[in-house]
Parts: C-alpha cells; sequence; structure tokens
C-alpha cells in the first residue's frame, strides 16, 4: 500500500481510533460519507452544511495540478502551500490543529494568490476545494 506524502501519523492515530472504535463513538451526531469506491469513510458532523462536494473530473485543470504536486510533494509555487489550515471559519469538520494544510490553487490572470485553494486532510484522499477563500468548501469525489 502506498502512503501519500500527507498522510501523517497524526492522521494515522485518528484513523486507527475512529475504526478500532467505529463511527458512533467518534462523533455520536455524525454521519457517514464514503470518500473512495472502497466503501472507506469517514466522519463529518452534521453541522457542516456547508460542505457539498465536487467530482474530481469537475475541478479546474489547475486545481488537477495542485493535487499532482501534493501527491508528489511539491514543489510548490508559494511559500505558504502546505502550512497548517487553523479552520478558523468552522466550515470543516473540527479536527485538531494540523489536521489540515492548504495548497494555492493557481488562477489564470491573477497578480495575487487569488481565492482558489485545495485544503487536506491528513486522511487519505480528503481534499476539499474553495474557490471563494474559505467561504464554503466541496470535498473532491476522487472516484467521479
Amino acid at each position: 500500500m502506498r502512503i501519500p506524502p500527507r498522510f501523517t501519523l497524526l492522521g494515522a492515530a485518528a484513523l486507527l481510533s475512529t475504526l478500532l472504535t467505529g463511527p458512533a463513538a467518534a462523533a455520536p451526531t455524525a454521519s457517514t460519507v464514503p470518500t473512495t469506491s472502497t466503501a472507506t469513510a469517514f466522519t463529518v458532523p452534521s453541522s457542516t452544511a456547508a460542505v457539498g462536494d465536487i467530482c474530481y473530473s469537475h475541478l479546474p485543470p489547475q486545481a488537477h495540478d495542485t493535487l499532482d504536486l501534493i501527491e508528489a510533494g511539491g514543489p510548490f509555487p508559494y511559500r505558504q502551500d502546505g502550512t497548517v489550515f487553523q479552520n478558523r471559519e468552522g466550515i470543516l469538520p473540527s479536527r485538531t490543529t494540523g489536521y489540515y494544510h492548504e495548497y494555492t490553487v493557481i488562477t489564470p490572470g491573477s497578480e495575487t494568490r487569488g481565492a482558489r485553494r485545495i485544503v487536506t486532510g491528513s486522511a487519505d484522499r480528503e481534499d476539499y476545494y474553495t474557490a471563494d477563500h474559505y467561504a464554503s468548501f466541496d470535498l473532491v469525489d476522487h472516484t467521479c
């Protein structure tokens, strides 16, 4: 089994804890959302109504480039890429500090980093896309 570079010991511990105790013990009011075609799941608190989903094939090409760079471990175009995402907006599921990391999705024609980002969770293929600088997120479905 290939372990992606973003799969950390912290993420492994959280995943193992969820697998051993079950999703009900990890978050009693959560719903289970499949993340892959093999029905691997993680829990998403029901308070995350602002989190939608998006098919990988519907992402802009620059988001594909960013996901490829994340998978390869870089190099990244901006020094902020790979830094810890604090989830101050509270839109993503609540996790410990260091669980999420953010990466720039280049916006053609923009003189700045723009508003588009990929935020990754420590779980395998837990990728969120935002086109509006953290006002909303879509969980990337890598199976479509």
